[in-house]
């Protein structure tokens, strides 16, 4: 789908009294979504396992290393 196809689709489901606002949200979700999505299939993840880790070890012993 082409930008411009996603943009007339997005419109498309958008109540007619949606602000400008609104678009600009839905577009950056649209796109943000679409990022990750390629993210993942070009392998650009960090595993749930190193991201808990991480988390535990930030929130439970601070933030030194």
């Amino acid at each position: 789908m082409t930008a411009k196809e996603t943009v007339r689709a997005l419109l498309d489901r958008l109540p007619n009294d949606c602000s400008l606002d609104d678009v600009m949200y839905h577009l950056y979700v649209v796109q943000a979504v679409g990022s990750g999505l390629a993210d993942g299939e070009a392998g650009r993840v960090i595993p749930h396992e190193q991201v808990a880790a991480d988390l535990r070890r930030k929130w439970l012993l601070g933030s030194e290393k």
